[in-house]
């Protein structure tokens, strides 16, 4: 579904993306690890077309993201953003059917209305919700409220910005419980960018790992332990020493 070859990337003199090559198959939930600051947030944007790579191609089911129709190519996507990225100006209902009330995926008020409820249900949020705004709900709900966002317009991909920041085990448990059935239930392609080695475990079915530019290790979640890869075995572990040089 998503094909990366030799993708590179520079901002001035920062060398971000150096040869990536990345392939996630169609229904497959793909996690990309890598320390901050490795580039997984340029990877996703380039994805979108957010940001052009310098060199290398990007296709979507076959098709290079930077050609055709840009409507209907970001249509395909849905996108649940660290922090939630709510708008704090619009009810919780507005906020969820966002597309549904706009551009090409334009519905009539009340069945955007009505869809919204629906997928506020389906992560776990009564009806009682909808028409409040995201500054009365708690950061766990916040989540929940843009991860209903995410899928409201049925997309064939979604993308996890770092889905459990800031929230406590509890709550990143049942984020990444239901990140995972709505995935498998929809047949979603999913990529999600995160350091967070629990939810590695919970969303993917394969594993990336992004550094210096570059994936040094991709594979079945279930084989990540036995990687072999020094740069893999340290950040999974969370180990001070090793190749990977902390910044201080």
């Amino acid at each position: 579904m998503i094909t990366l070859s030799g993708v590179h990337k520079t901002f001035g003199t920062n060398a971000v993306l150096r040869g990536v090559d990345l392939s996630v198959a169609k229904g497959e939930s793909m996690v990309v690890i890598g320390g901050s600051g490795t580039g997984k947030s340029v990877l996703i944007k380039s994805v979108l077309g957010l940001v052009k790579p310098d060199a290398g191609t990007i296709t979507v089911d076959g098709t290079d993201v930077n050609k055709g129709d840009r409507d209907a190519f970001l249509a395909r996507f849905g996108m649940l953003f660290q922090g939630a990225a709510l708008f704090d100006s619009l009810p919780v209902w507005q906020n969820v059917a966002f597309r549904l009330l706009r551009g090409s995926l334009k519905k009539p008020k009340d069945q955007a209305r009505a869809i919204a409820i629906e997928k506020l249900r389906r992560v776990g949020l009564g009806s009682d919700v909808a028409d409040r705004l995201p500054a009365e709900l708690s950061g766990g709900m916040q989540k929940r409220v843009g991860l209903a966002r995410a899928i409201a317009a049925e997309p064939e991909i979604i993308f996890f910005d770092e889905p459990t920041t800031g929230l406590d085990p509890i709550m990143a448990g049942v984020i990444n419980d239901l990140i995972r059935e709505i995935v498998t239930e929809m047949g979603a392609t999913a990529v999600t960018i995160t350091h967070d080695m629990t939810s590695v475990r919970a969303i993917a079915d394969k594993v990336a790992m992004l550094h210096a530019g570059k994936i040094r290790w991709t594979g079945p979640v279930g084989d990540m332990d036995a990687s072999g890869d020094p740069y893999v075995d340290q950040f999974i572990h969370g180990r001070a020493t090793g190749p990977i040089a902390a910044v201080r």
